[in-house]
C-alpha cells in the first residue's frame, strides 16, 4: 500500500510548532540571561575545581606510592631474626609519614597494616589492634582484606593473652573457604589446646586433613594430630 502523503497543512503545523518551541526557547534565554550567565560561571568553577582535585590526587598518589616503597623497602631488608630495632623504627617512621602526608594517597590504607605488623613486633598489642580494626574499616566490603586483618588481629590477641577474642577473631576466617582457611584452622587448633580444649583442636585438624589433602600444610596438621 502506498505510503499517505503528508498534507501542506500538516507540514505547515510542523513549522509552526517547531517556531512557537523555538520562540519559547528565546524567550526564556532572554529572560534568564542573567541566571545563565551565572549558572555558566559556576559550570567553569566546578570544572576548574574538578580538574585541580584531579591533578592533586595524581600529584598524591604517586608521591605516596613513592614513599609507600621507600618505606616497604627499608621494611624488607630487615626481615630477619636479628633485625635491627632502629631499621624498624625507621621503616615505622616512613610508613607513618605515609599516612600523615599523603593520607589521600591510594596506597595510604595499606600503610596501616604495615605499622600496625611493626607495633606488633615492637610488643605494642593494643596499639597494632587499633591500627588494624582502622584498616578493616577503610577496606570494608574487600573479603580478603577482611580475612587478612583478622588474621592478624587474631595474633595480637593471642600475643596479649587473651584467647578467647583471638578464637572469636578467627571462626569467621574458618567457617568458609578463602584463601587464609588453611593457616587459619591450624592457628584456631593450636589455641583450642592452648586453651585447655583439645578435643576442639582435634576436631579442626582433622577436618583439615579430610578437606586439604593437597595443602603445603598438611604435614603440620598431622604432626598435631
Amino acid at each position: 500500500m502506498a505510503k499517505k502523503k503528508t498534507s501542506r497543512k500538516e507540514l505547515l503545523k510542523v513549522t509552526d510548532e517547531f517556531l512557537t518551541f523555538s520562540s519559547k526557547v528565546v524567550n526564556f534565554i532572554t529572560t534568564h540571561l542573567r541566571e545563565l550567565k551565572y549558572a555558566g560561571i559556576a559550570i567553569a568553577i566546578l570544572v576548574v575545581a574538578y580538574l585541580g582535585v584531579t591533578t592533586y590526587l595524581r600529584y598524591v598518589n604517586k608521591n605516596g606510592q613513592n614513599a609507600y616503597n621507600t618505606a616497604y623497602q627499608t621494611l624488607t631488608k630487615e626481615m630477619k631474626p636479628d633485625a635491627n630495632p632502629d631499621n624498624l623504627r625507621k621503616s615505622e617512621e616512613l610508613f607513618i609519614k605515609v599516612t600523615d602526608d599523603y593520607g589521600l594517597s591510594k596506597v595510604a590504607r595499606l600503610a596501616l597494616p604495615q605499622i600496625a605488623y611493626l607495633k606488633f613486633l615492637d610488643k605494642k598489642y593494643d596499639e597494632a589492634i587499633v591500627l588494624y580494626r582502622k584498616f578493616l574499616d577503610k577496606v570494608s566490603g574487600n573479603t580478603e582484606y577482611e580475612l587478612m586483618a583478622n588474621l592478624a588481629l587474631a595474633a595480637c590477641f593471642e600475643a596479649k593473652g587473651d584467647l578467647k577474642t583471638a578464637m572469636e577473631t578467627l571462626i569467621p576466617v574458618v567457617e568458609v573457604p578463602n584463601s587464609f582457611r588453611e593457616p587459619a584452622m591450624l592457628s584456631l587448633a593450636r589455641l583450642y589446646r592452648l586453651d585447655n580444649r583439645p578435643e576442639k583442636a582435634r576436631e579442626i585438624l582433622n577436618e583439615f586433613v579430610e578437606q586439604h589433602a593437597d595443602s603445603p600444610l598438611l604435614p603440620f596438621a598431622k604432626a598435631q594430630l
